[in-house]
């Protein structure tokens, strides 16, 4: 019963939040080309919706993350909470590329194109390289930018085969790669399921990869070995 009471709790609330998140978002929207007002009303909002659910974050390795250029996080996908799980903590202006069938959820999809975030169609290889180049140009300005490599969320939390383009992105933009490892989200809410279950959270965040003389390939296998060793290190998720 305290489930249903947390989940019914968790999508009014959230609903509420998402469309003043929205309406704040479209007010600043004509002064705030630089984004960073944008961005403060995405975490207000992630970290709203964390607390209500139940969720607890805990992250380790703060200090990795560079202050004074952009950067390309590169972040295993377990699901939904993925999201405002990573947005709540981390401490520099990003935006996301993500999938493009999010950006016609009303509301949710509006915030995200206002706020400047980079869809991507992946079953479009033409239009996900401009989505590339958009988000290289973007760095290229000092906002970082964040993807899930894997394209799509791990049912069953094993890491799924990294995608090309995130490290063609990452030779092409020259910016160092930040590898980040989620744990913990694939038991707030089951894939197909409205139920919100409160979990711990942890998020690790590596060493900065720089991108040098090495190919996509070695970049590739240095994230997912950075991502494996922190999913691996030991840690209390109960």
């Amino acid at each position: 019963i305290m489930i249903i009471f947390r989940t019914v709790a968790v999508w009014v609330l959230g609903i509420i939040s998402t469309v003043s998140a929205f309406l704040l978002i479209a007010l600043v929207w004509p002064f705030d080309r630089r984004g960073a007002l944008k961005h403060y009303f995405c975490v207000l909002w992630a970290r709203s919706i964390i607390a209500v659910s139940g969720v607890k974050v805990s992250v380790t390795g703060i200090e990795n993350v560079p202050r004074d250029r952009a950067v390309l996080f590169l972040s295993n996908h377990q699901g939904a909470f993925d999201i405002p799980a990573i947005q709540s903590v981390l401490p520099v202006h990003f935006l996301w590329v993500a999938k493009k069938s999010l950006f016609k959820v009303p509301v949710v999809g509006w915030s995200m194109s206002l706020t400047g975030y980079i869809s991507i169609d992946r079953d479009n290889p033409a239009e996900a390289v401009k989505s590339m180049e958009e988000a290289s140009e973007r760095m290229s300005e000092g906002v970082s930018v964040v993807i899930f490599p894997e394209g799509t969320r791990s049912e069953t939390g094993a890491l799924l085969p990294f995608k090309r383009g995130a490290f063609m992105l990452a030779k092409k933009s020259g910016v160092p790669i930040v590898p980040v490892a989620i744990q913990g989200t694939n038991r707030i809410k089951k894939k197909g399921s409205f139920l919100v279950n409160p979990a711990k959270v942890r998020i690790s965040i590596g060493r900065p990869i720089p991108i040098g003389a090495s190919d996509e390939k070695e970049l590739r296998n240095m994230t997912k070995r950075q991502i494996e060793e922190m999913i691996a290190a030991p840690g209390v998720l109960s």
